[in-house]
């Protein structure tokens, strides 16, 4: 006898969220246990008003774009949820026999998860849930790292190395790029991985672990500035000052999300403003979660494997867990999925260690670039500079 399941997106989309998709389809459709898979079309908006599409109908060829289709195919979402929604969902989890329930995404679709897990128990319900972890942040909790982060990181790591060639072509200003990652620094301090030799690469790179000082950062791009190569510093979008205080004013606020200014103008601004020096910001925002030509390999087939452990897991009787990474090896670089309760990731925040960072606050130390470099996939490419 079959069962069905749902498969539901939530948070912020990466470059490899459809490769889990793939990897969960396909496994539920390989085992023979699994009868309609229903997709959420929208995230948890479109479980609750019942937008469901049929993933086990799609053919074969759409189903092998996944694996090569950026954002979300079947739609995610940032809705709040309140514990009445989550009995809604349990109840409408049992009229559509849905017996296996996966959420795929980063700390608040966990915690989403896990809620749903509570509520059909809670209800006497016999659905297995499991999440699947997704964000390009890298700060969900136990994991080594989480399925979406290696492709944002190539991709800043390969955007800043390109944009330090041509400031070093044509060193007439100061450039700060802006990073996603309001919590955690994990993208921002990707870009270390740009730096091919001590003269190319990122001058200076500041993280939410630390508080920011503007004028630490007024002192660190003259110091560099000095050196007639111009300067280019990567920041994240979360900076803040003492107490936690963001730099720039908030814009809006919708649930958990908080909007601010853009970072890397504000500090274009003040280079201008007090040192005098020409200035310009960056801030590849979307493109640096979406683009497939820049993602790592390696984190498309974890992303897939994410998937398909989570079926693996609900088929075999097991719920209210998430599969988790576990790093064996560097060289080759191995790792291995393994599962842990979903109350041990519900909202839990992972940021960077502080041994990742330099004492001075503006650089990341080699330790990080050492853990990083094996998920980055195929190498970035190396560029000649005669102009030095």
């Amino acid at each position: 006898m079959t069962q069905n399941m749902l498969i539901v997106h939530g948070g912020g989309p990466t470059a490899v969220l459809n490769c889990s998709l793939f990897g969960a389809i396909d496994e539920a459709k390989k085992s023979g246990k699994v009868g309609k898979i229903y997709g959420a079309l929208g995230g948890m908006h479109g479980v609750v008003t019942e937008r469901f599409v049929r993933l086990d109908q799609a053919d074969d060829a759409a189903l092998a774009l996944l694996t090569t289709t950026p954002g979300s195919a079947i739609g995610t979402s940032r809705d709040a949820m309140e514990q009445a929604d989550y009995q809604k969902v349990a109840e409408i989890l049992k009229k559509r026999d849905i017996r296996f329930a996966l959420f795929n995404g980063g700390n608040g679709t966990m915690d989403t998860c896990g809620k749903v897990y509570r509520a059909c128990k809670e209800a006497g319900l016999d659905i297995l849930v499991a999440g699947i972890p997704k964000t390009i942040d890298n700060d969900i909790a136990v994991t080594d790292h989480t399925p979406g982060f290696a492709s944002a990181a190539r991709y800043m790591a390969g955007t800043v190395q390109e944009i330090c060639a041509d400031v070093r072509s044509l060193p007439i200003h100061v450039c700060v790029i802006e990073a996603m990652g309001r919590n955690a620094g994990w993208i921002a301090a990707a870009s270390a991985l740009a730096r091919q030799d001590p003269e190319l690469g990122p001058d200076l790179i500041y993280l939410p672990e630390r508080d920011f000082s503007e004028e630490a950062f007024l002192a660190d791009v003259e110091t560099r500035w000095a050196k007639g190569k111009g300067v280019v510093a990567v920041v994240s979008e979360g900076l803040h000052g003492p107490g936690g205080k963001s730099l720039v004013p908030p814009i809006f606020q919708t649930g958990r999300s908080v909007y601010f200014g853009d970072i890397s103008a504000h500090l274009a601004q003040l280079v201008v403003k007090e040192l005098g020096i020409k200035a310009r910001s960056e801030k590849p925002g979307l493109a640096g979660r979406a683009s497939i030509f820049w993602r790592s390999e390696i984190d498309c087939g974890e992303a897939e494997a994410a998937g398909r452990a989570a079926v693996q897991a609900v088929l075999a009787g097991q719920t209210g867990v998430m599969p988790a990474l576990r790093r064996l090896g560097n060289a080759p670089y191995r790792s291995e999925q393994f599962l842990v309760p979903i109350e041990q990731v519900m909202l839990t925040e992972r940021v960077l260690p502080q041994e990742y960072i330099t004492p001075a606050g503006n650089g990341v130390t080699q330790a990080y670039v050492d853990w990083l470099a094996p998920l980055m996939g195929q190498p970035l490419p190396r560029f000649v500079d005669f102009n030095r």
